[in-house]
């Protein structure tokens, strides 16, 4: 089966807010309010079955030169079909065509990332992210999640 990567629209906040907080709930991601979702729905691209949401990832812009790939999801059964590839991918575009340098992620699956190009570093290279959002994380400051960044070439 062929999937497709699409922006999100208000109608799927509900479908991703569940996707993002069943893995939550298993301590594999952090969780993410209703309201957030709704506020960031720009930021979010998902995958569709049907008319159901099977996977999803943000690019959530941190700075003028730096951007973070969060609440990466795929559902089970639709695991193992390349579709966390293909939303890794839709961000690093927009990232690339917005001109951001350098995208990074947080996450309890580093390897991942790595199989994606993206390489370990140690989260107080990423003073942006600490300071602007990382706060307000309950985990904050014994964060347990591992930083990993993707450089981008931009022509400007």
């Amino acid at each position: 089966m062929t999937y497709q990567v699409e922006k999100a629209k208000i109608n799927d906040a509900t479908q991703i807010h569940k996707l993002i907080n069943h893995f939550a709930d298993k301590g594999e991601m952090l969780a993410r309010p209703l309201s957030e979702i709704y506020e960031n729905i720009r930021d979010y691209f998902v995958v569709r079955q049907d008319e159901r949401v099977i996977a999803c990832a943000a690019l959530h812009i941190n700075w003028g030169d730096l951007a973070e790939i969060k609440s990466l999801a795929v559902s089970e059964e639709s695991q193992k079909h390349g579709l966390g590839d293909q939303l890794i991918a839709a961000c690093l575009g927009e990232a690339k065509g917005l001109g951001i340098l350098t995208v990074f992620c947080l996450t309890y699956r580093p390897a991942f990332f790595e199989k994606c190009g993206f390489s370990l570093v140690d989260k107080s290279e990423l003073p942006h992210k600490v300071w602007g959002e990382c706060y307000l994380c309950p985990q904050f400051p014994n964060c347990d999640e591992v930083a990993l960044v993707y450089h981008l070439e931009v022509k400007v």
